[in-house]
């Protein structure tokens, strides 16, 4: 993130949110539903880590979009418009196709040779998926974009942060569009289908969007959240627990669009008091998570193909396919880090 006003707190968010996206995947594998979504399944199920999964599942993916959307406002800050579709080309479309053609048909390929089925090599973005809506959104923003840039000063946004400055929650009427989005989506269809379903798609544009704004307003709204973090998790879990035992985890989708932000509020809040500092771990993580956000379906796919078959437990083979995915994704980011040609291929800057 480059500005003279660098927001470490961003950065950590960003790493945490691939984090969890890792460990995410990782218990999916553990469910009945695995192999509807194309997961190596396996052979012992972990019914409790429905209860993480369904936790997690209504803000991992948004709460990545709001911190794309800051980014946005950090690079329109020294970038013209014409160096910004470029710059997101480039770190993103050639990352994309090349991933879409060399990364994902090899995790196809040990899924099927797992379950002995037949292998038909074709390209498709899978995971990446979350790369080809932050491009849309890109370019469905950027003229809204520099335009809010040039009335950051105005009247109009002028009142709006005193408004939060005095009433701190009136950050929530801030996302209301965020809530509201959630009415659209019929009662049949998961709140949290984000991959290539409409759903995700305007869902992610929303967060993408209010991370941008939630940037642009200042320091006033960061105050604010870190004064309602404590009550927003409340609120949060709250929602949650209700979710949880009244709806079996599928509860009304405005309720569980409100227990969303919540999470996501909480989650700024606490970033912006505690993680908004300099550290040599957070620049080696930083620079790290967008390879090892691409690469890590190889390492999660072999994993599961070695140990399943062990027989050694479900919760040790959890933790087993969680330490061989992650070091597999590291020692994959040290390797291309190290190689100039496959750096922008994996979204890193090259060399100078």
């Amino acid at each position: 993130m480059e500005t003279k006003n660098r927001r470490y707190d961003i950065d950590w968010l960003r790493v945490i949110a691939i984090a969890i996206l890792l460990v995410f995947h990782i218990m999916v594998m553990f469910q009945s539903y695995a192999n509807q979504v194309s997961f190596i399944q396996s052979p012992t199920l972990l019914k409790i880590l429905l209860v993480p999964l369904s936790l997690l599942s209504v803000m991992r993916i948004p709460l990545l979009f709001f911190v794309s959307g800051m980014g946005v406002f950090f690079s329109l800050q020294r970038r013209t418009w014409l160096r910004l579709l470029g710059e997101r080309a480039k770190r993103i479309l050639i990352p994309l196709v090349f991933g879409s053609f060399a990364i994902v048909p090899i995790h196809k390929f040990i899924y099927a040779k797992y379950y002995s089925e037949k292998f038909i090599y074709s390209p498709e973005s899978a995971h990446l998926w979350f790369l080809i809506n932050i491009l849309m959104y890109v370019s469905w923003f950027l003229a809204l974009f520099y335009f809010v840039k040039e009335i950051q000063n105005s009247k109009f946004f002028k009142s709006l942060r005193r408004l939060i400055e005095k009433y701190p929650f009136s950050i929530y009427f801030l996302t209301m569009p965020y809530i509201l989005e959630s009415l659209t989506i019929p009662a049949d269809v998961p709140y949290a289908l984000y991959y290539d379903s409409r759903v995700g798609l305007l869902l992610g544009a929303v967060a993408f969007f209010l991370g941008f704004i939630f940037i642009t307003l200042g320091e006033v709204v960061w105050k604010s959240i870190s004064k309602i973090k404590y009550y927003s998790l409340s609120i949060a879990f709250v929602l949650f627990l209700i979710r949880l035992f009244e709806f079996k985890t599928h509860g009304p989708h405005i309720l569980t669009s409100i227990e969303s932000i919540s999470w996501i509020i909480g989650a700024l809040g606490l970033g912006y008091v505690y993680l908004n500092k300099p550290s040599k771990t957070l620049g080696y993580l930083s620079a790290a998570a967008y390879p090892i956000y691409i690469v890590h379906m190889i390492f999660l796919y072999l994993g599961a193909y070695i140990i399943f078959p062990l027989s050694v437990g479900p919760w040790i083979s959890l933790i087993l396919i969680i330490a061989f995915t992650f070091g597999g994704s590291f020692l994959s980011y040290e390797i291309i880090r190290r190689i100039f040609f496959l750096r922008p291929l994996f979204g890193l800057k090259s060399k100078k």
